[in-house]
């Protein structure tokens, strides 16, 4: 679905780390205005830096006077800050809860471990996307996923898709799956950080400069993704063990080294940590209900 987001203005509430990413490839997206978007600073020592960070746009403390002038709210806080963000916007959203022919104004939320129903029983029934990004987001290489809460339409999941696309990959899952997804893409980027830093120390190990060691394996960790994407993206599909298949030659080199990360538990490992983040994501959920 195309996305016209023009007159469209956008408060972004929480621009550290993963708002402010977004926030930035959003800008640089084709056909976004500056003058569009309004960020909310935590305090008002601030706000001289966000205006330096990001020209053009609005800038204030606050919260309540963005989101009512916004079509979309942009919740990028700690899930700890969501409450008391919630209450000090809710007003911005009763016109639309009592006058159904008032512009609908929508919460894309990025805050980890939330569900929406916990955005619609603080603010009532209103258009609520989750998301859930990570952090290669930062250089626009980012995957997130959105789910759709109670009273989102198609036309809401595109928007929400239109802004976090600027910083990578997006798809739509079921908002069941979120916590898997948290397990799998959002704690992702740390799992694959420790791959590269093991294969960079078997390197020193072998005698290798430690830039030298670090640099192949993030390389080959980067060049493998960009293969296996691919391979996902082609027609037919290529699996990743169909590539892994194609790297490993019949007792060779490649087959050994497999069978001792076989045999050092390498998947049985990604599995258990996998379902530990799992686990933990759904207890957020859970205890922020």
């Amino acid at each position: 679905m195309t996305v016209d987001i023009s007159g469209k203005k956008f408060a972004f509430v929480g621009v550290g780390v993963m708002g402010g990413a977004i926030l930035s490839a959003f800008l640089s997206s084709k056909g976004v205005e500056p003058q569009a978007v309004t960020a909310v600073a935590e305090d008002a020592s601030h706000i001289d830096g966000l205006k330096q960070r990001f020209p053009g746009i609005s800038v204030t403390t606050d919260a309540l006077g963005a989101v009512g002038a916004a079509d979309v709210m942009v919740v990028a806080v700690k899930p700890k800050d969501v409450p008391a963000v919630l209450t000090s916007v809710k007003k911005a959203f009763v016109p639309q809860l009592e006058n159904e022919n008032e512009p609908r104004k929508m919460v894309l939320t990025v805050a980890a471990g939330l569900p929406t129903s916990f955005y619609e029983k603080r603010l009532g029934p209103v258009p609520v996307v989750r998301a859930m990004p990570n952090t290669p987001a930062q250089i626009g290489l980012g995957m997130t996923a959105i789910s759709a809460g109670a009273e989102a339409r198609a036309d809401e999941m595109a928007l929400a898709e239109r802004i976090l696309s600027a910083s990578g990959e997006v798809i739509t899952v079921a908002e069941k799956d979120q916590d898997a997804v948290s397990a799998i893409s959002g704690s992702g980027p740390a799992y694959i950080f420790a791959v590269i830093d093991a294969m960079a120390e078997a390197g020193v190990m072998l005698g290798l400069r430690r830039d030298v060691a670090a640099k192949l394996a993030a390389q080959t960790v980067l060049g493998s993704g960009t293969m296996a994407m691919q391979g996902l993206e082609a027609t037919p599909v290529v699996p990743p063990a169909t590539l892994r298949e194609q790297v490993t030659s019949p007792g060779g080199t490649t087959a050994r080294a497999l069978f001792e990360l076989d045999k050092a538990g390498l998947r049985a490992g990604f599995i258990a940590a996998a379902q530990a983040a799992w686990d933990k994501s759904r207890e957020l959920g859970s205890t922020e209900e």
